[in-house]
């Protein structure tokens, strides 16, 4: 009987790598756009929060803009603890990883999760330098190696704190090459390949940094968009998130972001046209999951 559930579920990933590399590849896809006059219908109504006795110049800016685009620029229900956070503080962010680092996927084309941490923290004042050196495809091996680049080395010795999102193309390796005769043997046996380089990404981090805040963000199903009722994705993505999270737990100075339950919501569209990054609602959401963090430490 577990041949055949393994049979099953070798054709199920498979079609769905099918899919996922036919609509991008890692590293050379155009990231999807669209028109910028284009109406937006559904807004963030979970996160209007707007007062609307306030009437300053800044605030009625931000109401029109919201109007105009339909998405709010920050994180409006997070900023005052933000702003409480940061305002007594020159803090240098860096921002690195994958695609969702670089923010592929945002529809309005300003940097995905990233941006919308830099206009909250930022709002009206320039209190946080934040610098994204966020690249779509990579992977924790190569992750590694991007950390010895000087300019990268040299920015992360200088941070106050060092966002971090990896892991997600691992998984998608593993079912690459091993699309035609694939099991969930295969993600438990490289699972054990990741933890290690994970470490050694903290211990790199620490090494050029000791002083600074690490969190690493969790990463969710990529495949639930094609396969809602596929168990098995969950549990793949779900172990690799508790890995990471009990990796972080054994430093000092590292906190582990789940951001996975966010895009379980079914009311509400939180992908892109690719149906596997985050769209500008579900990068919103990471946001004020991420300043939640940051400002509660």
């Amino acid at each position: 009987m577990k041949k055949y559930v393994y049979i099953a579920f070798s054709i199920l990933i498979a079609g769905a790598v099918i899919i996922y590399f036919m609509l991008q590849s890692t590293e050379t896809i155009t990231e999807p756009t669209t028109d910028p006059e284009q109406d937006i219908e559904q807004e963030l109504e979970d996160h209007d929060t707007e007062d609307e006795s306030d009437t300053s110049e800044e605030n009625q800016e931000q109401a029109e803009e919201t109007e105009q685009t339909g998405f709010p620029p920050i994180v409006s229900g997070a900023l005052q603890s933000t702003i409480g956070f940061f305002s007594n503080q020159e803090t240098k962010i860096v921002a690195i990883g994958d695609s969702l680092t670089q923010g592929v996927g945002d529809e309005t084309e300003q940097g995905g999760y990233v941006g919308i941490l830099d206009r909250t923290i930022n709002d009206g004042l320039q209190t946080a330098d934040i610098i994204n050196f966020g690249k779509r495809g990579n992977r924790t091996d190569q992750l590694l190696k991007r950390l010895d680049q000087e300019e990268i080395a040299q920015e992360i010795a200088d941070s106050d704190l060092v966002l971090i999102t990896i892991g997600a193309n691992d998984i998608m390796k593993v079912a690459r090459e091993n699309i035609m005769h694939l099991v969930i043997d295969d993600f438990v046996a490289e699972k054990e390949g990741y933890e290690m380089r994970i470490r050694q990404i903290f211990d790199k981090i620490i090494a050029l940094n000791p002083e600074t805040d690490i969190y690493l963000v969790g990463f969710y199903n990529p495949f639930k968009q094609y396969f809602k009722d596929i168990k098995e994705f969950d549990l793949i993505v779900g172990a690799w998130n508790t890995a990471s999270s009990n990796i972080a737990n054994e430093y000092e100075n590292i906190t582990f972001i789940p951001t996975e339950d966010l895009f379980t919501v079914t009311t509400t569209n939180l992908f892109a046209d690719d149906n596997f990054h985050p769209n500008y609602e579900g990068y919103y959401l990471m946001a004020e999951r991420v300043l939640e963090y940051i400002t509660t430490r």
